[in-house]
């Protein structure tokens, strides 16, 4: 079987000429080219800026570009004809497609309703710091544009636990709603702030029944009309776990299908959070590895000074390798985001190394690293260059990054690893050697059916040949702050 690697294909700032749907259907051909198995697409759905809002606002999960709605029918991405050609194309091509599900929050309510909250204070959610107050909050839905057609529900104050905005008051701040359900927050999977239920926008109430049902119904609905392969859930260590299970569960019973389901519960502190989550959601998700992510941004602004040795160091991929998702960069974390910790360039080509050639872990490769991007944001300039290396990092993974892995992870600036190759992948097995120091050396063993075979750098960075000796070792090489890829000369 092929190695399965992932796109993220869309980046917060996306300014094409083709919009985004367009642009994936006359690049499915090439990503197969590539060796990508999945795209994960961004939220598809109306947001509370419509044609402008980049999907997390979410403010219609039904309008996937059809409806006038928040003065706009297509979203920023486009129309629903144009997603629904996008993933035909890319299915054709034998692509699986991941939807991105926002169900922490709404945004754009319709109309104002009056409701009983009190405030919180914002360091410590579990303290109030006033009395039971009235104010008017946006927290009606009422989806004119839409007038029912997939789903006549509507959303009003019993379907939220909190908001941050009283209309009447001109106020922010975050305001507990007093409600049938409790005066207080739900039980969720992160204490930072002492219960991180809330984020941002009107907070969604999983205590409520009906919102739970509503929420399965959306889930079946999306499925039959979209036929996506799998679901990236966003920030759901804001919501509750009980609920996440309950979705999947009922998803795959009422689909008769199994989906590839990625969690993204952003942590770069403690990998035993992500572990608990795995826990107590009995391992039906994988999780995006940001805890790898952050040692590869602690690396690249490192240099030397940092134990490249300690890379793996308390993440999810050494813990848990089969449920862990690997990754470089994201929306979040790109330049002018506000997690921003983008990786310096010099080490990219170390970290998808890291991520790509490995036998642990799913990659997920960023849109920027292949595409390029330039955008503005609060008078600030930003260029990204497509990654040089990517295209033989890839085209190494998808044909020859096979068989049992030897690491060499023995040294504080020069770390490898070799894989020995399968039957299944002809002339597969490869040697990878990085250094974030001085020029380095290694002797590794690949296998002694390489024998007196010689392997090249497919990155062309030495132009050294290795000879594989009787014992199946070779005496591999890479440049300062850099990385070779050892594969064998045809």
């Amino acid at each position: 079987m092929q190695n399965q690697t992932l796109i993220q294909y869309f980046h917060w700032y996306y300014n094409e000429q083709n919009n985004l749907w367009t642009k994936a259907k006359n690049e499915a051909a090439n990503l197969t080219e590539m060796g990508f198995t999945a795209v994960w697409f961004p939220p598809a759905y109306k947001g509370s800026n419509g044609g402008y809002s980049i999907g997390y606002d979410s403010y219609d999960l039904y309008d996937l570009g059809e409806f006038d709605q928040k003065n706009s029918v297509h979203t920023k991405y486009g129309s629903k004809d144009e997603y629904m050609e996008a993933i035909n194309a890319l299915h054709e091509h034998k692509i699986n497609v991941l939807a991105d599900v926002v169900f922490n929050h709404k945004a754009g309510g319709d109309e104002l309703e009056k409701i009983e909250v009190r405030k919180v204070n914002p360091d410590n959610r579990n303290e109030f710091i006033s009395e039971v107050m009235e104010i008017e909050a946006w927290t009606k839905f009422t989806f004119p544009g839409r007038q029912g057609k997939y789903s006549e529900f509507i959303w009003d104050r019993h379907c939220f636990s909190g908001v941050d905005w009283a209309q009447d008051l001109n106020e922010t701040a975050i305001f507990a709603i007093q409600n049938e359900y409790g005066e207080g927050w739900e039980k969720v999977p992160s204490n930072e702030l002492g219960n991180y239920d809330y984020l941002m926008f009107d907070d969604i109430e999983f205590r409520n029944p009906a919102v739970k049902e509503e929420l399965k119904r959306w889930g079946k609905w999306y499925y039959e009309t979209c036929k996506m392969d799998g679901f990236r859930l966003d920030a759901v260590k804001h919501i509750s776990p009980e609920f996440v299970i309950e979705w999947i569960d009922e998803l795959k019973k009422d689909c008769n299908r199994d989906f590839l389901i990625i969690s993204e519960n952003w942590n770069i502190v403690d990998v035993g959070e992500l572990e608990e989550y795995i826990e107590v959601t009995g391992g039906r998700t994988q999780l995006f590895d940001s805890l790898l992510h952050h040692n590869f941004y602690l690396a690249s602004t490192g240099g030397k000074d940092y134990d490249l040795d300690k890379i793996f160091d308390n993440t999810l991929v050494q813990r848990n390798p089969l449920l862990a998702i690997t990754f470089v960069d994201n929306h979040d974390s790109q330049p002018l985001q506000a997690l921003e910790s983008f990786i310096d360039f010099w080490f990219r080509p170390l970290a998808y190394a890291l991520i790509l050639l490995r036998e642990q872990g799913i990659p997920c490769v960023f849109f920027t690293d292949v595409y390029g991007a330039n955008y503005e944001d609060d008078g600030k300039t930003v260029e990204l260059v497509a990654l040089p290396e990517l295209p033989e990092l890839l085209k190494t993974r998808q044909y020859l990054a096979y068989g049992e892995q030897h690491d060499y992870l023995d040294h504080n600036n020069c770390i490898g690893w070799t894989r020995s190759g399968d039957e299944e992948h002809p002339n597969s097995g490869i040697a990878v050697l990085m250094s974030n120091g001085e020029e380095g050396f290694k002797a590794m063993e690949i296998g002694k059916s390489f024998s007196g075979k010689t392997f090249i750098d497919v990155l062309a960075k030495r132009k050294e040949e290795v000879l594989i000796d009787e014992n199946g070792f070779g005496e591999f090489f890479c440049n300062a702050g850099s990385v070779s890829v050892w594969v064998l000369k045809i």
